[in-house]
């Protein structure tokens, strides 16, 4: 029996770096794998302008999601419109994913719990407390989470807790 495929899969345009992106993200995120990869045909290649043989798709998964990284050429750029997620349980969770993928990414583009990375994909590396800190039922404590939140690059739960409890 064939195992189902996931409905929406995102997909990701890089110049040529494909490979190169997905083999870092699979090393960042646990139950992640590479899978299969396409390269242009002659007839591909014409039409995209990339060269025959060269890969086109890699197939990947990310703590087992499914994800597609296309090299199309430069035709497109990553832009903060569209950012990845991570809910993370704990500070460690948070540390980790943070250092990771800000590792020669944009030190300009980091506010707030968001990042971009070295290929110029955004992320945001959240605390699963922070939507309670921010909205939980102490109006005051919640605006003190966000004024704390927005002095921050990376999310400290402990300072955004102390914040809140003012």
């Amino acid at each position: 029996m064939a195992s189902k495929m996931q409905r929406i899969t995102p997909f990701f345009w890089f110049n040529d770096q494909a490979e190169e992106a997905v083999g870092f993200y699979t090393s960042i995120f646990p139950n992640s794998s590479i899978g299969r990869t396409s390269r242009y045909t002659a007839e591909s290649a014409r039409v995209s302008g990339q060269k025959e043989g060269a890969i086109m798709t890699v197939a990947f998964k990310l703590d087992g999601q499914d994800f597609v990284a296309l090299n199309g050429g430069p035709h497109f750029k990553f832009t903060e419109a569209l950012s990845l997620v991570i809910n993370c349980d704990s500070q460690d969770e948070v540390d980790h994913y943070w250092e990771r993928l800000t590792a020669g990414g944009d030190p300009k583009a980091q506010q707030c719990g968001w990042l971009k990375d070295r290929y110029g994909v955004s992320w945001q590396v959240v605390p699963t407390a922070l939507p309670e800190l921010l909205s939980g039922p102490d109006a005051a404590g919640s605006r003190r989470a966000v004024e704390a939140m927005m002095g921050m690059k990376k999310l400290d739960i402990a300072a955004l807790r102390r914040a809140a409890g003012g």
